[in-house]
């Protein structure tokens, strides 16, 4: 019999860096992102003698999931402004455009775009890591790259001088 703990180990070493990139996808700040992933591999070891025989990685998605929305219940922040700037400030590059879209997006519909074309799991995978009926997946899916489509077009946009 194989040592769990050794197990463990070597399942978090192998995963920690894909959970990580998933995280930052959802959250958009590494910080966080580092906060999510520790929290959701201390909600793993606990449970980790039950679930190492089935399929961990989704487990392991759905308790960075949760995580993540549990963390934007408790930690809605507003950036208060002496003053609302003129213009908006430049962009940098298309990746930082389309990451501030994704931010912008509601967060079920982030969590559906990441765990779908990040991820790559199928509409099925990611209805049940997020306990919704496949039509809303593919709802939120549709709508939220429907936004993305539309933040992306704004900003190629030449900006008026």
């Amino acid at each position: 019999m194989t040592d769990p703990d050794a197990d463990f180990a070597a399942y978090f070493a192998g995963q920690v860096s894909s959970v990580r990139r998933v995280a930052y996808a959802l959250c958009g700040d590494w910080h966080t992102a580092d906060d999510l992933v520790q929290t959701t591999f201390i909600k793993l070891y606990p449970r980790w003698r039950r679930v190492r025989d089935g399929s961990v990685d989704a487990y392991v998605r759905r308790i960075l999931v949760n995580t993540y929305l549990s963390h934007l219940r408790k930690h809605r922040r507003e950036t208060v402004l002496a003053e609302l700037p003129d213009t908006p400030a430049p962009q940098a590059d298309t990746h930082e455009d389309l990451s501030q879209a994704l931010r912008r997006l509601p967060a079920q519909q982030r969590a559906v775009l990441v765990l779908r074309h990040l991820e790559d799991l199928s509409i099925a995978d990611v209805a049940e890591v997020l306990h919704l009926a496949e039509g809303t997946v593919k709802s939120q899916s549709a709508r939220g790259i429907a936004a993305l489509r539309a933040a992306m077009s704004r900003s190629a946009q030449p900006k008026e001088q």
